[in-house]
């Protein structure tokens, strides 16, 4: 069977795994620091924003209306750059980690930017409509 939508829906769920898989190493980076004054604020902050990202991408795949889903890509986009943010403060706070982390900043670039290139496209094609 050749249905010209399998190759969205085979994207979209890629992304949605992968948002997924994303918040989980999150969530292990977080355990794994050190419980303190500092760490303690930064982990509550970057979980919540790790988790909205998959969230809202899933949220955007159910819209609506296309109005509707670029709102909510807009905001997983904005939620990646700011998961971005935290990743980097908890770098700074914790020196240690900066080699461990490396690979979720560069995930998080290559979310922000893929986030972006999907936002870009279907600006365009609402304006073309």
């Amino acid at each position: 069977m050749n249905d010209p939508n399998s190759k969205q829906k085979k994207y979209d769920f890629d992304l949605e795994d992968r948002t997924l898989e994303f918040v989980k190493r999150i969530i292990r980076l977080c355990k794994a620091l050190p419980k303190n004054l500092i760490n303690n604020p930064l982990i509550n902050q970057i979980v919540r924003s790790g988790c909205s990202i998959g969230a809202n991408y899933r949220e955007a795949n159910d819209a609506l209306s296309k109005k509707d889903f670029l709102h909510r890509m807009r905001i997983t986009r904005k939620e990646t750059k700011e998961t971005r943010y935290w990743l980097k403060i908890i770098v700074e706070a914790n020196p240690d980690f900066s080699v461990k982390m490396v690979d979720l900043l560069q995930e998080s670039l290559e979310l922000k930017k893929i986030f972006s290139a999907i936002i870009d496209k279907s600006d365009k094609k609402a304006k073309q409509v």
